[in-house]
């Protein structure tokens, strides 16, 4: 399996490395996408940041229907509910 470089993008939605730390360990590795799952995670961040519609998410993301698609299985299986509950959790603890 090939190791994805993260190219960091500079929005105030965008996580910061400790809240990638604590999220990472819950996203499954293993599928064929070309897009880092930080990429895929921060462009989400952007929309519900932003209210933008998906086809007009920035460039210096992923193309919006891989972020879409991406979005869809994490709401679907419960992933996006994990990742929100997880940060929200490390907020509380501070």
């Amino acid at each position: 399996m090939k190791k994805l470089e993260y190219k960091p993008t500079n929005y105030p939605s965008d996580m910061t490395d400790a809240q990638w730390e604590i999220i990472e360990p819950l996203i499954p590795i293993g599928n064929k996408s070309d897009w880092h799952k930080r990429s895929l995670v921060n462009a989400i961040f952007y929309i519900e940041t932003t209210g933008c519609t998906w086809r007009l998410l920035p460039q210096d993301y992923p193309p919006h229907n891989t972020v879409w698609s991406f979005f869809r299985r994490a709401r679907n299986n419960g992933l996006w509910d994990r990742i929100k509950d997880a940060l929200v959790n490390d907020l509380k603890e501070k």
